[in-house]
């Protein structure tokens, strides 16, 4: 019926003068959209046809308003456009604009979540993000031993209905893409979702005869190892050493779990008083693992926690060039230390 319409006012229109069958002709397939440089409309709730239509000439598109209503009505397309912001590339025309708005192809922002970072930094990222709608009403997250802070990140565990104190690790390092205004909390609730989803297939899969009684205490070690080394091919290297500390009830003597626990006091350095503070992270003091994950281990990491390497090893060493030195026995390892540690001081 709509289309009999418009035909019928095409027949009419087109007795009152041929340019306006050319006219009609033209907004169907010439570009509206001239230029070398792409344009941003965002259509809001409740914005009329018309209301759009002003938006596109606003944005310095060639068309008339009138063909851009009579084609939306003609594709049956005009209660069917989706909210949201756009980008119109040069060449489009109107069928194709309209295309795009019925789709609901919107564009999409990216964020970033490194692998090795703590919640505070994740939160920092989203909080200075400003395509994301703000909704927490907090910036970044305490320290463990920070007593001064007082910004709650309860809210994020509570809304998110987490049964977990702590944030810590407990969101998958990625790019997340989303929509103009998406809420903060849609966008963790995603990087958290994803995490839960990761460890949960990494665990049902791990190796037998492991040290843990549940998929955290993997994940708090996969957090050591993402922040131990950045070389994918030793991760399974330094799980298996600390598998086997664990198994033989020795001090895990991690540095990274040791920073964590300094928080603000951490000034670049870890001194010999530092390794003797005691404090829930600090793993030359404490046995077994501590009570959370100190970063966001990516998977790699986690599937070397949970496929650890079969040897020997119980000491690792930095060389310097990002690699280490594995050595079965204190002997061993205090000559690599003494090669490639003491020399350099």
């Amino acid at each position: 019926m709509i289309n009999k319409i418009i035909g019928f006012i095409l027949i009419i229109l087109s007795f009152l003068g041929g340019w306006t069958w050319m006219d009609y002709q033209n907004a169907l397939t010439l570009p509206a959209l001239t230029g070398t440089q792409p344009v941003y409309i965002e259509i809001g709730k409740g914005d009329s046809l018309t209301r759009i239509a002003d938006k596109l000439v606003e944005q310095n598109l060639t068309f008339k308003p009138f063909w851009f209503k009579v084609i939306a009505f003609q594709k049956k397309v005009a209660k069917k456009l989706k909210t949201g912001e756009y980008e119109l590339t040069p060449g489009l025309t109107i069928p194709e604009i309209l295309a795009l708005f019925e789709q609901g192809k919107t564009k999409q922002y990216a964020i970033t979540f490194l692998e090795g970072w703590r919640f505070s930094e994740i939160m920092q990222e989203v909080a200075s993000n400003p395509h994301l709608e703000h909704t927490l009403s907090f910036k970044a997250v305490p320290e463990p031993d920070s007593s001064s802070k007082t910004v709650d990140f309860q809210e994020v565990m509570s809304r998110l209905g987490a049964d977990t104190k702590s944030p810590e690790g407990l969101f998958f390092p990625d790019t997340y893409f989303f929509e103009k205004h998406m809420p903060d909390m849609s966008l963790l609730k995603r990087a958290y979702d994803r995490m839960q989803s990761v460890l949960q297939r990494e665990w049902l899969n791990r190796a037998e005869n492991l040290p843990f009684k549940t998929p955290y205490e993997a994940l708090t070690l996969a957090s050591i190892i993402e922040k131990e080394t950045a070389t994918v091919a030793e991760r399974p290297l330094i799980a298996g050493v600390f598998i086997r500390r664990l198994e033989n009830d020795m001090l895990l003597q991690t540095d990274p779990a040791v920073i964590y626990g300094m928080g603000e006091n951490y000034q670049g350095d870890i001194g010999f008083a530092d390794i003797k503070t005691a404090t829930p992270y600090n793993t030359y003091v404490i046995r077994g693992l501590p009570p959370t994950p100190i970063a966001m281990p990516g998977r790699d990491a986690i599937y070397a926690a949970l496929h650890p390497d079969k040897s020997k090893s119980l000491y690792f060493v930095a060389r310097g060039d990002g690699t280490h030195v594995f050595s079965s026995t204190l002997k061993d390892h205090n000559q690599a230390v003494n090669r490639y540690q003491r020399k350099k001081k």
